[in-house]
């Protein structure tokens, strides 16, 4: 459905001939330009903060959208504060990880026409973003009731960390949702402490569902020109995340522990010690690359044993197999072990730092990293790759308040004007 901030064309200005699009006149190619964007033309308005919804905001920017980041004033973001390290200009590294290619604009949603403000740009957009507690929205007319009423075609996705019902006041952390949602009880060594994954994983794991929800409901809108509320909360996309765990807890009715590195129901799934303790990841998925395995590792007659042929006996077997795998293993390097089981099909690699993993990202020819200015912290590049509509080169995150002028401007204008350029 056309929003104000982007007329539709007249009818009568479309071609009969569908071919006559692509060629131009006469058969024409049609004259040379930016590629297309797979979400061009579509505007985001940025109400969350922290992670999961900036994180989705900046992926349908990444996709081409245009996204407005609104923040509080003086402090903006509370994830601008949270370092170090912190980027030459004073901002948290971390901000910058989730607000790329946005443009920033100051609203005090407590300040009568700041709040108007904020009302016209949900009015104007396609896709609305907030993380708020349910209900506080209400009286600043922001809430989904009020932007729907105002914009039927607006897809309105709201974040919580526990739903809009009975844990609507509970407040949504990333790690609280780990403990309380059962992921750090299998995370961590057997009879150890319960540990967290190394990252916010449950903010990444649901603005990756918030951004699925949106696109399918932007979908359901060129269709039907209805937007939607599109709900999604933290607990819900982590539950969703322990797929085999979870479906073997409904199964059998038995809680899963931790296992350290290891697989509940593949073997060897594991880290494996080499020469020095220094660890190998070996995935053997199955009963062939369990024997390309045992031939490179000089063993061949672990394939023929009754406790190792099948991947069954090989899991009840666990602790002999791993013994007879690590005498062998411990005679060379990881990097070594890799270069000569890779060749065999066998998946495997050493454990890696996360600077060892952007330059193997970056030998394999993934062009891991993006600059985005002198001065700034580059970009992780996006993990999308599309032929027809590629995604966007990213953009600096804002500076607070860095658009609000133009913004602000746009927005106390006519409606159908187009938005500033993006400088």
């Amino acid at each position: 459905m056309p929003q104000p901030h982007r007329p539709s064309p007249d009818a009568d200005t479309e071609p009969a001939d569908p071919t006559a699009a692509a060629t131009g006149p006469l058969g024409a190619a049609p004259p040379a330009g930016p590629p297309a964007r797979a979400l061009d033309g579509i505007l985001v308005a940025d109400f969350s903060r922290v992670l999961a919804g900036p994180l989705a905001a900046a992926t349908l920017a990444d996709l081409g959208a245009e996204v407005i980041k609104v923040e509080r004033p003086g402090t903006g973001d509370d994830t601008r504060a949270w370092g170090p390290p912190f980027a030459a200009d004073g901002t948290a590294a971390y901000f910058d990880a989730a607000n790329r290619s946005k443009r920033g604009l100051v609203l005090d949603l407590g300040d009568p026409d700041d709040a108007a403000a904020a009302r016209e740009l949900a009015r104007r957009a396609d896709v609305l973003i907030e993380n708020f507690r349910p209900g506080s929205l209400a009286k600043y007319g922001l809430d989904h009731t009020a932007t729907r009423a105002a914009n039927p075609g607006l897809v309105h996705c709201t974040i919580t960390g526990f739903g809009s019902g009975a844990g609507a006041r509970l407040p949504g952390y990333d790690f609280v949702v780990q403990a309380v949602g059962g992921l750090m009880s299998i995370t961590g060594e057997p009879g150890g402490t319960s540990l967290k994954a190394g990252v916010a994983l449950v903010d990444v794991l649901t603005a990756k569902d918030a951004a699925t929800g949106i696109l399918a409901a932007l979908h359901h809108r060129g269709r039907t020109g209805q937007g939607q509320l599109v709900e999604v909360n933290l607990l819900s996309s982590l539950l969703g995340s322990l797929v085999n765990q979870a479906s073997g807890y409904l199964a059998t009715g038995h809680d899963p522990g931790p296992m350290g590195n290891r697989h509940p129901s593949i073997a060897p799934y594991e880290t494996l010690a080499c020469r020095d303790g220094q660890l190998l990841a070996v995935a053997v998925g199955n009963d062939r690359q369990f024997r390309a395995l045992a031939q490179t590792l000089g063993v061949p007659e672990l394939a023929d044993d009754v406790r190792f042929a099948r991947n069954q006996d090989r899991v009840q077997n666990r602790t002999d197999l791993i013994k007879a795998l690590e005498n062998r293993l411990a005679t060379d390097t990881p990097q070594n072990w890799a270069a000569r089981l890779t060749p065999a099909s066998v998946p495997c690699g050493p454990v890696n730092s996360l600077s060892e993993a952007l330059e193997l990202a970056a030998r394999l020819g993934l062009d891991p990293v993006t600059p985005v200015g002198e001065g700034r912290i580059p970009q992780v590049t996006s993990p999308l790759r599309l032929s027809g509509t590629p995604v966007a080169q990213p953009a600096a995150p804002p500076r607070l308040d860095e658009h609000g002028t133009p913004l602000r401007t746009w927005l106390s204008g006519p409606a159908d004007r187009p938005l500033p350029p993006h400088m």
